[in-house]
């Protein structure tokens, strides 16, 4: 039978500065193999040009949410069920589903994925920032663009066998989560989902907690610290080689 294909992912590239290097140290001295990009994000511009410059597979994380308190981004189309009442996307996917036009969120993702193509970059793939609002304006997009939804979403996804969210696991216990999960990986395609970063005050200055919202120091600054250490140890490279796994960016499926 022939052996696993993994997708490893890291998403948010562009949101930050910080979370930029982590993409790139973790592709270019870990086990990461493409990463999803934030275009609507104040550092889209320098994680278009680091894709290129270290041959990253890309594709295009397609956003109707700004979840930190204060490091806040908007739409790039004038869409006004898409504004929260600061002028920037809401905070929460619960607030885009109660209030957004599908024809806008659409519009905003079609934006989205010119800016993207712009620069010189084409889409290995789509997926989305915390959560889908309603499936239409994905399949939609990937229609459009003839290129997957990494998540299932209905004739559009790309069918992955698994999908684990490394981000989700304690900082110490993820090299042995992700040594367990593709020991598992009995042929067929996988994706692992990441968000790496480089620890920072950019990062700290992010975790600012709100009502309903404690989480925020760990969503910004361990979870993307620890992701990255994960993918760049020694111990996953080995397992990787010592199970056959093959990995790949979605294009390689």
């Amino acid at each position: 039978m022939p052996g696993a294909k993994l997708v490893i992912q890291s998403d948010d590239f562009g949101m930050c500065h910080s979370g930029n290097i982590g993409v790139v140290e973790s592709f270019r001295s870990g086990i990461l193999t493409q990463a999803s990009v934030m275009v609507a994000c104040p550092w889209f511009g320098e994680a278009a040009r680091l894709a290129k410059e270290h041959q990253i597979p890309v594709g295009v994380h397609l956003m109707t949410t700004s979840e930190w308190e204060y490091f806040r981004w908007g739409p790039l189309t004038s869409g006004a069920t898409l504004r929260a009442a600061d002028g920037r996307f809401p905070k929460t996917i619960e607030e885009v589903r109660a209030n957004a036009d599908p024809n806008e969120i659409f519009d905003e993702f079609v934006a989205q994925v010119e800016l993207f193509r712009s620069t010189g970059l084409e889409p290995e793939y789509f997926d989305c920032h915390m959560g889908v609002v309603t499936p239409e304006p994905y399949q939609e997009i990937c229609r459009r663009y003839d290129k997957p939804f990494d998540y299932p979403i209905g004739d559009e996804a790309v069918g992955f066998d698994s999908i684990h969210m490394l981000s989700s696991q304690p900082g110490a216990t993820k090299i042995d989560y992700m040594k367990d999960r593709m020991s598992k990986m009995d042929g067929g395609k996988h994706l692992v989902v990441a968000h790496c970063a480089v620890e920072s005050s950019e990062l700290r200055s992010m975790s600012a907690e709100r009502e309903g919202q404690p989480d925020h120091l760990q969503w910004a600054l361990e979870y993307r610290v620890t992701d990255l250490a994960a993918l760049t140890s020694d111990d996953l490279k080995k397992a990787v080689a010592d199970l056959g796994i093959e990995l790949v960016s979605v294009s390689g499926l």
